[in-house]
C-alpha cells in the first residue's frame, strides 16, 4: 500500500476542512472538521451581519481571523500526519508546503480589506461625522441622512461663497456621553502665534481660531441586536438632527 503524498494531503486540507484527514483514513475527525467549518462560516456571517458596523465591530473581525487561523491549523495538522507516515520520503519538493499555505493569505487579505472597507461605519460619533462630512463637502449627501439633516446642511452651505467654500471649515465634537453627542461645524481662520522648538528656539505656528458656527449636529447611540435577537450592549451611532444657528 502506497503512503499518502503529504503535498496532496495538504492541498486537500486547504480546499476544505477535514478533507486531508479523510484522505488519511481518519474519517471521524474529518467529518467533525467539515461540520465545524460550516458552523464557523455561519457564525462569522451572523456576527458580521449584526455587529460589523456597530461599536462591537471587533467581535466579527476577530471571529473571522480565528476562523482563518483554524483553517490553517487543520491543514498543517493533516500535513504533519502525512509526513509522519511518509517515513522520510524525499519525493516531495521542500517548497510545496509553504507554497500551498501561501494561498491562505488570499482569503485573509480579502477578509481584512473587505471588512474595513465597510466595517465600523457607525461605531463612534467621529466615524459618522467623517462619513457625513465627506459627502457634504462633495455635495453628495445620500438617502441615509434624514431630510432634517440634509435641509440644514444645504442651508449651512449657502452661507459660503463660491469656490472652495469648505476649505476653512472645522467640525468637532463639543459634547459626548454614552448615549448622545453634539458636534458643530464652524468657519475658522488661522492666526500666527509664537512658540518654541524644544522649549528653547523661538518659532511661530499657525493656530486655528473659530469665527462662527454654521451647523450644529445631534447624534444618538442606538442599541444594536444580533439577527434573530440578542443584545450584547453594542450601539450604532446615528446623526438624527441638525440645525443652523
Amino acid at each position: 500500500m502506497s503512503r499518502p503524498d503529504p503535498g496532496r494531503i495538504l492541498r486537500r486540507a486547504i480546499l476544505a476542512w477535514g478533507l486531508g484527514h479523510i484522505a488519511l483514513g481518519r474519517t471521524g475527525i474529518g467529518a467533525v472538521l467539515l461540520v465545524a467549518e460550516v458552523v464557523g462560516v455561519i457564525l462569522v456571517a451572523w456576527l458580521t451581519a449584526g455587529l460589523s458596523e456597530s461599536s462591537a465591530y471587533l467581535v466579527p473581525f476577530l471571529a473571522g481571523v480565528v476562523f482563518l487561523v483554524a483553517w490553517a491549523w487543520q491543514a498543517i495538522a493533516a500535513y504533519r500526519l502525512a509526513r509522519h507516515g511518509e517515513a522520510g520520503s524525499g519525493d516531495l519538493p521542500q517548497r510545496a508546503p509553504a507554497a500551498a499555505l501561501g494561498w491562505l493569505g488570499v482569503p485573509l487579505l480579502i477578509w481584512g480589506t473587505g471588512f474595513w472597507l465597510d466595517g465600523a461605519r457607525c461605531a463612534t460619533p467621529a466615524a459618522v461625522l467623517d462619513r457625513f462630512t465627506t459627502q457634504w463637502t462633495r455635495s453628495t449627501l445620500g438617502e441615509e441622512w434624514t431630510e432634517l439633516v440634509t435641509d440644514a446642511a444645504d442651508r449651512a452651505a449657502d452661507q459660503f461663497g463660491d469656490g472652495d467654500e469648505f476649505r476653512d471649515l472645522r467640525i468637532s465634537i463639543t459634547e459626548e456621553d454614552e448615549r448622545s453627542a453634539t458636534a458643530v461645524a464652524e468657519v475658522i481662520h488661522f492666526e500666527r502665534t509664537e512658540t518654541r522648538i524644544l522649549g528653547i528656539f523661538p518659532a511661530t505656528q499657525l493656530t486655528p481660531v473659530g469665527d462662527r458656527v454654521v451647523l450644529t449636529m445631534d447624534l444618538e447611540a442606538r442599541p444594536v441586536e444580533l439577527p434573530g435577537g440578542g443584545d450584547i450592549g453594542a450601539v450604532c451611532w446615528a446623526l438624527v438632527s441638525a440645525h443652523v444657528p
